[in-house]
């Protein structure tokens, strides 16, 4: 592999969430989201915990923009709550909110970090949520006026803007399983809400391009899914679930349609859609982003719901803390499949990275991650890998920069870089910080070494 491994203009950045890193959820007027009403309720989030006061992030946003500067990053990939701008997620916009991340991105371009900014990372106004929320088709129409509140805000200063992360996981997660906010487990609420998500994505792209200059794209999180073997029972079965997880999403958005096996999969609970909508959800974007973290080996399984199948875990693999495989080569072959099935655009992994086990607390100053380490070392050399393929890969963007709240696992599990001590507040970049500032450093030539 020649020592150039990445184009010139290549993007190297991290990723965070509102949620996850800002605490203060209700500080300067902000209304409550649906994950503030989650954490609340008794059983839902590992040990009880709460989004309050995660990184302290919106305290203490000027030290961990000195931060990224340090690292070396060139993007950051943060989100925006919805909350924070409209308190009752529509109508009143609350200026004090909307300062934080006007001084967010002003910091961030005083330190020659460019700012990619997501609109929506999971965190739904309650007020919404007492209105049907994502079931509720006039969501649509909420989230276009949101985005154009941001929009005249900040576009000035936001080069790239991402609609919606991840809406498998808002659907599957927050209305199918109900494992996530707001914790609905319905299979006739599913459809409608992945729907809806792509509506407003495509109404948002719309806001955009009236005022908009620069780019705009939506994040998806796509997992390559294998048969474990080759019986026609775990084909089939791989069939529905890449359906459901991957096809369920790329489809509409770049072929106008959805897969034909979503009315297998949900029964009678998959709607009849206006084909009009398609229309409005395959509105020209600018970018992809790509969220890859593993791939789902799949065995047919009829006693589960919906996609009638299971995940099967493969002997003498590393696995990380969450028990996800590590497989590199998957993410080689998903790039070269977005690229070579669905769209030219240009592409960002928009998340990539592992929860592994770390110390507790620094020792002598220092968190030693090797198992990180060799996670993004072996995923950056598999992204350099598609780009030799001809991908269009623009950016990479570690997730996380700092350890956070991870939704309903509370603090336990640690993605960072940067070793967070939620008691202190204290930030501690770990050996993969210092691999990953190298990595910019030298635009990726490093990364054979030790590979």
């Amino acid at each position: 592999m020649p020592e150039t491994l990445f184009p010139p203009r290549f993007v190297w950045g991290a990723s965070t969430s509102a949620y996850q890193i800002e605490g203060s959820p209700l500080a300067d007027g902000a209304g409550p989201s649906i994950w503030h009403r989650f954490c609340r309720t008794p059983g839902k989030v590992a040990n009880g915990e709460t989004g309050e006061p995660a990184c302290d992030h919106y305290h203490r946003w000027k030290d961990d923009v000195a931060l990224m500067k340090r690292l070396g990053l060139q993007g950051y990939r943060f989100s925006i709550a919805w909350g924070r701008i409209l308190p009752e997620g529509r109508g009143r916009v609350n200026q004090k909110g909307l300062d934080f991340y006007r001084r967010l991105v002003d910091e961030l371009a005083a330190s020659g970090i460019e700012p990619m900014a997501t609109l929506y990372h999971w965190d739904l106004p309650a007020a919404l949520d007492d209105l049907g929320g994502w079931t509720n088709r006039d969501v649509v129409g909420w989230f276009a006026d949101y985005a154009e509140v941001l929009f005249r805000a900040l576009d000035d200063r936001v080069r790239w803007w991402a609609t919606i992360n991840e809406p498998w996981v808002v659907m599957d997660g927050g209305y199918l399983h109900g494992g996530l906010a707001p914790g609905h487990a319905s299979p006739y609420e599913a459809p409608i809400v992945a729907h809806n998500l792509l509506l407003a994505h495509g109404e948002a792209v719309a806001a955009y391009r009236a005022i908009g200059k620069n780019q705009i794209g939506i994040v998806l999180n796509l997992e390559p899914k294998d048969p474990a073997s080759d019986s026609a029972e775990d084909r089939d079965a791989t069939r529905l679930a890449d359906a459901q997880v991957n096809r369920h999403f790329l489809d509409p958005l770049f072929r106008g349609s959805y897969p034909e096996e979503m009315s297998e999969i949900y029964g009678d609970g998959w709607p009849e859609l206006p084909r009009s909508d398609f229309d409005v959800i395959r509105r020209p974007m600018d970018f992809l982003g790509i969220n890859y973290y593993t791939r789902g080996v799949t065995a047919a399984d009829p006693s589960v719901p919906y996609i009638r199948s299971r995940r099967v875990p493969q002997p003498g693999r590393l696995r990380n803390t969450l028990g996800w495989e590590v497989r590199p080569e998957s993410l080689t072959e998903l790039l070269v499949r977005v690229h070579r099935d669905y769209t030219r655009l240009p592409l960002f992994i928009t998340e990539n990275g592992g929860a592994f086990y770390d110390p507790p607390s620094p020792i002598d100053g220092r968190v030693e991650d090797p198992l990180r380490i060799h996670y993004l070392r072996t995923h950056l050399l598999a992204a350099a890998e598609a780009i030799r393929g001809g991908v269009d890969l623009r950016g990479y963007f570690v997730w996380s920069l700092m350890d956070n709240f991870e939704w309903s696992l509370g603090y336990a599990q640690r993605f960072g870089i940067v070793h967070v001590d939620y008691r202190t507040q204290q930030r501690t970049p770990k050996q993969s910080a210092e691999f990953y500032s190298e990595v910019i450093r030298t635009g990726g030539a490093n990364l054979a070494r030790g590979a």
